[in-house]
């Protein structure tokens, strides 16, 4: 059973977490169905079943607020950012998949949990991207099981939805009570990109939210495609063609070069976030303005092992690499400098050549520096228009006051 267990876990690190749900070939599904067997929950998902929702007048459901201390907060050595809460732009970031353990379909949010420390972990490596701008609000949710991504399809959407609707409730309660009229960023990755997607296409595109959304880096969709048919259901949405392009949408999948470009069952959006463009053309390591080494780690907690903190503290970020790697998208997917045996290969995967646990590591600065460019680029647009529109009256009084 112990060498069973190990077989487990080394094929979890290296195809599922990792690789970020990418599987091809006949022998890797078999071990997708292997490990699946061995590490999903027992029963199947029925919502009665799940842990109260969240409520987000509360501070313990969320991972990150402009008021309070979390690793969100943190910045790469050398690195600056805002005062929390004195941003005028912020940014909305729904976490990636943390939940790996067989206890239940969705997450019981304990806070004392590995799970929970997966989610802090999210918030130092991922949402800190965006404190050089922006205030960052996370919301804690009852996110999908791991292994919801290897049930059926009707059975995996179920769990999803279940886990959106308590984004979607974040969101509202961030609108209506945190926001106060401010631009805002939409940021995740992963499973926060797939409900990321859904507020975009039911939430924001049919309201006048799109016009105060500065941008959205929805990152690391996978098999979930951002595709041409996705974009063109929307009347409002698109996707981003330059470095200051504004109300639009950013996203690759990262894999290592000559492995083989990420399957789907259509064409995704690929941004180059080197270069901010969407085209095949290759970017230099030059452009790379810094990545940054991941803090702390990111809890393997397979099976049914108690989900038990490990007591890990996320305190400290190391400076920025530049030049670390170049970037070329290629047939939707954005391939990279191999990072075998550097201080990158942790998050990395040998066994399929994905790249989805560095999605943001490999391109830190880049990503924390377009954000500050996108939202200074909407705060100087909205102020030219408030002149425009200003009366000769009214801005002698404003001289006056």
């Amino acid at each position: 059973m112990k060498i069973l267990k190990i077989i487990g876990i080394t094929v979890a690190v290296l195809v599922l977490v990792v690789s970020g749900l990418v599987v091809t070939g006949y022998d890797k599904k078999l071990a997708m169905q292997a490990f699946a067997a061995y590490g999903k929950p027992d029963g199947v998902f029925r919502a009665e079943d799940a842990v109260a929702p969240p409520d987000y007048t509360k501070e313990e459901f969320w991972a990150a607020l402009p008021g309070k201390k979390d690793p969100a907060d943190l910045v790469p050595a050398g690195v600056s950012a805002i005062t929390q809460g004195e941003g005028k732009v912020d940014t909305f970031f729904i976490h990636p998949t943390g939940f790996l353990n067989a206890g239940s379909w969705t997450s019981p949010m304990e806070l004392d949990s590995t799970t929970e420390e997966n989610t802090l972990w999210m918030m130092a490596n991922q949402a800190s991207a965006y404190n050089g701008c922006c205030n960052v609000y996370a919301p804690r949710y009852r996110e999908a099981n791991i292994f919801a991504y290897f049930s059926d399809a009707e059975v995996r959407d179920t769990i999803l939805d279940f886990a959106y609707q308590d984004v979607k409730a974040a969101f509202e309660h961030y609108i209506q009570h945190e926001n106060q009229g401010r631009p805002f960023i939409l940021a995740g990755h992963s499973q926060g990109t797939h409900h990321a997607k859904r507020l975009l296409a039911e939430v924001i595109n049919t309201s006048d939210l799109h016009q105060r959304m500065v941008a959205a880096y929805i990152i690391g969709a996978v098999g979930n495609p951002l595709s041409p048919a996705w974009f063109a259901s929307m009347d409002n949405i698109s996707a981003c063609q330059s470095a200051t392009d504004l109300h639009c949408v950013i996203h690759w999948d990262t894999m290592a070069e000559d492995s083989d470009p990420v399957e789907r069952a259509e064409a995704s959006l690929c941004t180059n976030p080197l270069t901010w463009e969407v085209n095949e053309e290759y970017a230099e390591a030059k452009l790379n303005e810094g990545a940054v080494v991941p803090v702390g780690t990111y809890n393997l907690n397979f099976g049914n092992n108690e989900d038990l903190a490990t007591g890990q503290r996320f305190e400290n970020m190391t400076s920025p690499i530049p030049h670390r790697t170049g970037a070329q998208c290629r047939n939707g997917t954005l391939f990279v400098a191999s990072q075998k045996d550097s201080e990158f290969d942790a998050m990395g995967s040998g066994a399929t050549g994905s790249y989805h646990g560095l999605d943001y590591a490999l391109f830190y600065m880049n990503i924390h520096n377009n954000a500050k460019l996108k939202a200074n680029t909407f705060l100087q647009q909205l102020n030219a228009r408030k002149q425009e529109t200003a009366s000769p009256a009214n801005e002698q009084q404003a001289s006056l006051d």
